[in-house]
């Protein structure tokens, strides 16, 4: 048996193992243990898993995955994304279908809290699937506009998306974060035109709000810039070389700590469901990062990246036709592989080749997250379907994914756009290095 053949062996055994439910870290643990025993025998297996775990546990960088995300929960539990939604209601919501680019809004600022698709998508849709059943809006648009604008937290920066991708890469976390600012805003912009021409075109599926005074539109921006200058400071901070990711991640935790201390919206009670939550996200997106650890060497040792790169280079496609045949890889996987085991089982084979055609280690990582983003509103899968499933139970499971199809479209032109402009990604981080 060569090792190229043990390598394809080893991917199938994955989404087997996959499959049966097994955990997506403890998957590919497993697949690059045994293929690397397979190879160089058990001693340079064990000292491979017992070295690579060190290495990833001790990383300072990825400490900024648990602050970032004890950020996001706090915010969660004191409530203030309801603020964030009320806002963004009081500004856009006159104009057709304005909860639901509401809910957009809202979606796009809190990314900026949480890094979390999953948190997005579940912190925002208990705030505003309710008001837009209240007004009486199509289930389709509200759930595919909360399911759609989810997907923003693995795009807008602190992205974990981008976290993962800086540690299988070996580039740099702070211009990723930065690559993501403007596509994040241009996808948000067009979610919220999808929402327009949907409403447009049929008024009863998102009827306006009520006009809201100035005054009470400028009251609402103040209840939400305490939230908003914490994500400016954060943000802002790594763009001005004020302090790295990992100290802007610890900035903004102890920024919204303090909030929600002074506004006495901080429990006992929520204080320990936001950090029993930190701790559980934290261990399995470390264990993701464990896995893929180890089974990169292995697929590395069967030449399996290799190979399938000078095979797509000797196609003849040339760089824009293999960077098609990713996409539609990514597309394919998308429909039954969940988001972050699609990144970092795809990252060590994709991007080798994806280097050899002379693209941007950046951009490229940009394109990988929103193709990320489409398949977690793809059936049959669809993680964020199932999430706002899980709040909005009365509406069946068709219905969320016909409302998210339009949005799904919307996420295919952003691409468009990052492939025909590439300065969309690559301006800030250019302009900051």
């Amino acid at each position: 048996m060569t090792d190229f053949s043990i390598g394809l062996f080893g991917i199938g055994a994955l989404f087997v193992l996959m499959v049966l439910r097994m955990p997506v870290g403890m998957a590919m643990l497993t697949v690059g243990f045994f293929g690397t025993w397979m190879l160089n025998g058990f001693r340079s297996a064990n000292a491979l898993m017992v070295t690579e775990t060190f290495s990833q546990v001790s990383n300072y960088s990825l400490t900024v995955i648990p602050l970032f995300i004890l950020m996001g929960n706090i915010a969660s539990v004191a409530g203030f994304s309801r603020g964030l939604y009320e806002a963004a209601f009081a500004w856009v919501g006159r104009l057709p279908g304005g909860l639901a680019s509401a809910s957009v809004l809202g979606c796009a600022a809190f990314s900026a809290v949480s890094g979390s698709s999953v948190a997005t998508a579940v912190t925002i849709g208990r705030v505003a699937l309710p008001e837009m059943a209240r007004f009486n809006y199509s289930s389709g648009l509200a759930t595919g506009a909360i399911a759609a604008g989810g997907t923003l937290g693995f795009l807008i920066p602190p992205s974990t998306g981008f976290v993962i991708y800086a540690i299988l890469t070996e580039q740099s976390i702070g211009q990723l974060f930065m690559s993501g600012i403007l596509p994040g805003l241009l996808l948000a912009g067009l979610f919220i035109l999808t929402v327009t021409l949907i409403s447009l075109r049929n008024p009863e599926a998102g009827p306006r709000g009520a006009h809201v005074p100035l005054k009470e539109r400028m009251a609402a921006a103040l209840r939400a810039a305490p939230l908003l200058t914490v994500i400016i400071v954060s943000i802002g901070g790594i763009y001005l070389g004020v302090f790295t990711p990992v100290e802007a991640a610890g900035i903004g935790a102890g920024l919204v700590l303090i909030l929600a201390l002074f506004t006495r919206k901080l429990t006992p009670s929520t204080a320990w469901r936001a950090v029993s939550d930190t701790v559980s996200t934290t261990a399995m997106l470390y264990l993701i990062i464990i896995g893929a650890a180890v089974l990169n060497p292995f697929l590395s040792m069967t030449q399996l990246p290799s190979m399938l790169g000078e095979a797509m280079t000797s196609a003849g496609l040339g760089p824009y036709g293999v960077l098609f045949l990713v996409v539609v890889a990514y597309l394919i996987l998308g429909m039954f592989m969940d988001g972050l085991a699609m990144l970092v089982v795809t990252v060590p084979i994709f991007y080798p080749i994806m280097m050899s055609m002379g693209f941007d280690p950046i951009w490229f990582g940009v394109v990988a997250v929103i193709m990320i983003e489409m398949g977690m509103i793809t059936p049959p899968v669809g993680m964020n379907v199932f999430v706002v499933k899980s709040i909005a139970g009365d509406v069946p499971m068709a219905t969320i994914f016909r409302g998210v199809l339009p949005f799904w479209f919307a996420m295919g032109f952003c691409l468009l756009l990052l492939v025909l402009f590439p300065q969309i990604a690559l301006f800030i981080p250019q302009a900051m290095f």
